[in-house]
């Protein structure tokens, strides 16, 4: 009697990998969405950010600023120096802090009533800005007030001391400079420090996730699941199959992102072109996110096993997806210097590469192999778990 030779591990592997490539590629619309939606999704976002950007400044920095002012008549000279910095007077409303609140003016003057009396007298003179430092869009024309407010103190300081034959130079005992050691790549990628990480972190995460949920929960809803593990394959090798061909297809979806950022930023405008595109930074960024590209395929296979239907596993991305935020968070609100635990800790150990490439800052042999060693480890050991699962008898039993 003849007996069926079970096929080996990486022929199971190559077989589950194709099977399920070729399934999702009968699916043109889905097949598209998963591949093209981050490259056409984020360039354009990129550019919005820098339409924006320019859009703000243009019409922040360099129009006319109008700024009410209460109490204009007691300081006449004050009036016209902010007039010629493009910064025009105007009577202030009845309601003024109501008015600031209402977002109908983003900052303000109040000139106090000595203020004359003061002046002549070449006592400090008492102004009061009125502002909310908590409207992101009052930023600059609170800047650009208190700048000018800073540069006519300055001005008026230096020739009340020369009038009384004092140097000005006596008054500033202290002459403080400062010398920026940030390179032009890190100055260019200050603005994408926050976003940018974020999204290729998101991309390579759940880049394969609507293959793995269809190759794992959606068998099992079909109940084409229990055939397949009929069959004398390894479970191992059909586990591998199906997260190689998840793989395969978030690394595709990855480079083309990296590749449209590259395009977006050589045509866009200069937000944009703040991205290092350099082919070394590109394959940088896409060697540093290969780990967890393995550890979002692997933990959804893991759990997408155990769900019993499409939607159940559908439903474990809304938290995955909130898991690359984490890190972007804590740093926002608690910056910290780049240390060798943090390329231990996933997520946070990406974010921490990716901000070193969009800064060209050198990467040390040492964090390299700290970071290859934790994320291929922690992908292994998800991997383990998925496999383990999958031969669970009780896994083919549809739900």
């Amino acid at each position: 009697m003849s007996t069926v030779k079970a096929p080996g591990f990486f022929a199971t592997l190559l077989s589950v990998m194709r099977k399920e490539l070729r399934d999702i590629a009968r699916d043109r619309r889905t097949l598209a969405l998963t591949l093209l939606l981050g490259p056409l999704l984020y360039p354009a976002m990129l550019l919005g950010m820098g339409y924006l950007a320019e859009q703000r400044a243009r019409t922040q920095l360099e129009k006319e600023l109008e700024l009410p002012v209460v109490g204009a008549e007691h300081a006449p000279n004050l009036i016209k120096f902010l007039a010629s910095q493009s910064i025009k007077a105007v009577p202030a409303p009845d309601d003024l802090e109501a008015a600031i609140v209402r977002q109908d003016h983003d900052v303000a003057l109040v000139i106090g009533e000595d203020y004359r009396e003061d002046w002549v007298q070449g006592r400090s003179a008492s102004i009061e800005i009125l502002a909310d430092s908590t409207r992101r869009n009052a930023e600059i024309p609170i800047a650009r007030v208190r700048g000018v407010l800073d540069r006519y103190r300055s001005q008026v300081g230096a020739l009340r001391l020369m009038v009384r034959g004092v140097d000005p130079a006596v008054a500033q005992p202290i002459a403080v400079g400062t010398r920026d050691l940030a390179s032009a790549q890190a100055k260019r990628g200050q603005l994408l420090s926050v976003l940018l990480p974020y999204l290729l972190i998101l991309s390579s995460f759940l880049g394969g996730a609507y293959l793995i949920i269809d190759a794992t929960a959606g068998e099992r809803e079909r109940q084409s699941l229990e055939p397949l593990l009929a069959t004398p394959a390894p479970r191992g090798g059909i586990v591998s199959g199906k997260i190689a061909a998840a793989c395969a297809l978030g690394l595709v979806s990855l480079l083309l992102t990296l590749l449209a950022f590259k395009g977006t930023a050589l045509i866009a405008t200069d937000v944009a072109k703040m991205l290092d595109v350099s082919f070394v930074a590109i394959a940088k960024m896409l060697f540093i996110l290969l780990p967890m590209l393995l550890i979002g395929t692997s933990l959804l296979t893991f759990l997408a096993a155990s769900a019993k239907s499409m939607k159940e596993a559908q439903s474990h991305t809304v938290w995955l997806m909130l898991l690359p935020m984490v890190p972007t968070f804590v740093l926002m609100v608690n910056p910290i210097k780049s240390q060798l635990w943090q390329y231990v800790v996933p997520f946070l150990a990406q974010n921490q590469l990716l901000l070193k490439v969009i800064r060209a800052e050198p990467i040390s042999t040492q964090v390299w192999a700290v970071y290859l060693a934790a994320g291929l480890g922690l992908a292994a050991l998800l991997w383990f778990a998925a496999v383990h699962r999958y031969r669970q008898e009780r896994l083919a039993i549809a739900g």
